[in-house]
């Protein structure tokens, strides 16, 4: 897989090596990282990530990004499917380093993410939020998600394509 690139952004398609440098918190010679990347949850889409390679291999596009910002190539946040697509449907998560949010470049991600969904004949993405994660609300309604339903914890989000 080849990296994506938007306006201020580079999608990376994360191998195993990096997931577990990730994962370890611990940058090796080729890695340029934001003083607060990884977050937690590029931890846990590193982890997730793994996992999914352990169980059925990598299955390129529907893996794990790394998200690295062009204006200083440094890597400030992950993006990627929960899994490969079942029935036209596919989950993606996503979040950035707390130095990147605010920024638009969440909503840059997960439109970018969305377009490769496409690429690969995707019906329908999925994406989920707690009710109290505006900034991620307002990620997925900028994207182009509607909220199709709703539980005591979660909003759960859509985009037909």
């Amino acid at each position: 897989m080849t990296d994506l690139q938007t306006e201020r952004l580079v999608l990376h398609p994360v191998d195993v090596d990096e997931a577990e440098r990730i994962i370890a918190r611990q940058a090796g010679a080729p890695d340029s990282w934001a003083e607060d990347f990884p977050f937690d949850g590029d931890v846990v889409g590193a982890t997730f990530y793994l996992r999914a390679c352990a169980e059925r291999g990598s299955q390129p596009p529907f893996g794990f990004y790394r998200l690295t910002r062009l204006a200083d190539g440094r890597a400030i946040g992950g993006i990627g499917f929960k899994a490969p697509p079942v029935q036209g449907h596919v989950e993606i998560g996503y979040g950035l380093a707390p130095s990147a949010r605010g920024q638009g470049l969440a909503s840059e991600a997960v439109m970018a993410i969305v377009d490769v969904a496409r690429t690969q004949k995707v019906t329908k993405v999925l994406a989920s939020t707690t009710h109290d994660n505006i900034a991620s609300q307002r990620t997925l309604f900028h994207a182009g998600f509607t909220v199709a339903k709703s539980d005591d914890e979660m909003h759960y989000y859509e985009i037909d394509l």
